[in-house]
């Protein structure tokens, strides 16, 4: 089998596991939130970013590729959220499952403002730490301020689900 035949074949896989992820699992609100596990990450420029850039702010992070449609979908709404939210201390990372090149492309293309970083080499293993067990694509994840996994969801995940659950981290804890 070709590498494009290879490419292919995993990109149909990803779409199907997303799409049965996103029909019969529920997203889940975690009743014991786990630490959000490290990573060292480069963006599609070659800069890395440590996982610790981030601390302190309410994280969503959501795992993706250029040829995922429900990713695709997803992705302008992120942008406004992260326009909308970034002075209240959160910050969407999206962590691609994805060559660089194409990468770099699709973030041009739709202006994206939240880091993105690149992890095609590696990229279902991280997602697999972070709770990501049907492999999944896209995945989103929402990490408190303190660095725990409250929230995660597979498959195609809406503006209301995710507000649902940042609402509540935006609100003093008393």
């Amino acid at each position: 089998m070709n590498k494009i035949g290879l490419y292919l074949l995993t990109a149909l896989f990803a779409l199907a596991c997303g799409i049965l992820a996103n029909n019969y699992w529920v997203s889940s609100k975690m009743s014991d939130p786990v630490q959000m596990p490290a990573f060292k990450l480069p963006d599609p420029e070659g800069k890395w970013h440590h996982s610790s850039e981030w601390q302190g702010k309410i994280r969503i992070i959501n795992f993706w590729a250029t040829w995922c449609p429900p990713c695709r979908k997803e992705i302008p709404e992120f942008v406004a959220l992260q326009a909308e939210l970034a002075n209240q201390g959160v910050v969407f990372i999206g962590i691609a499952i994805d060559e660089e090149k194409a990468v770099k492309n699709y973030q041009e293309d739709m202006a994206i403002n939240y880091p993105v970083l690149v992890d095609n080499a590696t990229g279902v293993e991280l997602a697999r730490e972070f709770g990501d067990s049907m492999d999944a694509v896209p995945f989103t994840v929402i990490v408190n301020r303190e660095g725990q996994i409250v929230f995660r969801k597979p498959g195609e995940v809406t503006r209301d689900e995710l507000m649902s659950q940042i609402d509540p981290l935006l609100k003093p804890q008393k």
